[in-house]
């Protein structure tokens, strides 16, 4: 896919995402929506880690309201089948760990955009807002569920009712997101973090990934059940045998992703 409304590179193993539409803040549009999916989907195949990031000073102002005719002839339960649903689910099902760079305004279906990701790392300037009621709707694009189990039943549902703005370092403080740093080393500091993630252990991140996700639908023995399912596979990696070595050796490891 030629993409218009997002920029990709690869680079050392490292994939960036970068919404690329700053004079809208990167409002997302039925085009941008499937080149983001497109674009995540095939980082996962070849890369090992993905970024999402925003160009210009926001980082996603959520959907472009102008896209797809007057209020009335909106039909928001098919955009969020057919297109939001796929975003989202390539995010949060990517093979490879996946981090959202939040580096301005996260607001509406953008602020649940970010949110998908693995890893959150937001500018001290940026702030999430679930704008949604301010215009009588409810949160979207996965808001309703990841919300609650990131921050808690309370925060969620004063986020979600009162719509108000939550800085990156309340995002931080709530457990929300994974860290919030000042903005002076922001960029150098989420790709440090994906460099560290390209260089791991692809095969036990992806574990992890899916153990984490999946301890939301067991009990307590049934996901002591599955770690010791997903362990045993990881325990035949090469990754492995290279991160005991290397332990013992007393030396950095080389893990190749196997």
């Amino acid at each position: 896919m030629n993409y218009e409304t997002i920029s990709v590179s690869n680079s050392d193993g490292v994939a960036i995402v970068t919404l690329d539409r700053p004079d809208t803040m990167n409002a997302l549009t039925q085009q941008m929506r499937a080149e983001i999916t497109d674009a995540v989907i095939d980082a996962g195949r070849n890369a090992r880690v993905v970024v999402l990031t925003g160009a210009g000073k926001a980082f996603c102002s959520g959907q472009d309201l102008g896209d797809g005719g007057s209020a009335a002839s909106m039909d928001l339960e098919r955009g969020l089948r057919d297109e939001y649903t796929p975003m989202i689910r390539a995010i949060r099902e990517c093979p490879v760990p996946t981090i959202s760079a939040v580096n301005g305004a996260a607001a509406g279906a953008g602020a649940n955009l970010a949110l998908a990701a693995d890893v959150v790392i937001a500018a001290q300037s940026a702030y999430f807002l679930q704008a949604f009621a301010r215009i009588g709707l409810m949160p979207d694009a996965g808001g309703t569920y990841v919300l609650p189990r990131a921050m808690g039943m309370a925060k969620a549902m004063g986020a979600a009712l009162f719509a108000d703005r939550i800085s990156a370092r309340q995002a931080d403080d709530w457990g929300m997101i994974w860290e919030s740093v000042g903005d002076d080393v922001f960029d150098a500091h989420w790709r440090e973090r994906a460099a560290h993630l390209a260089n791991g252990p692809t095969q036990a991140y992806a574990r992890i990934k899916q153990a984490m996700r999946e301890s939301w639908d067991k009990d307590w023995i049934g996901q002591m059940e599955n770690e010791a399912r997903l362990q045993g596979r990881l325990g035949k990696t090469r990754d492995f045998q290279e991160g005991v070595l290397a332990f013992l050796e007393k030396r950095p490891a080389n893990y190749e992703g196997r």
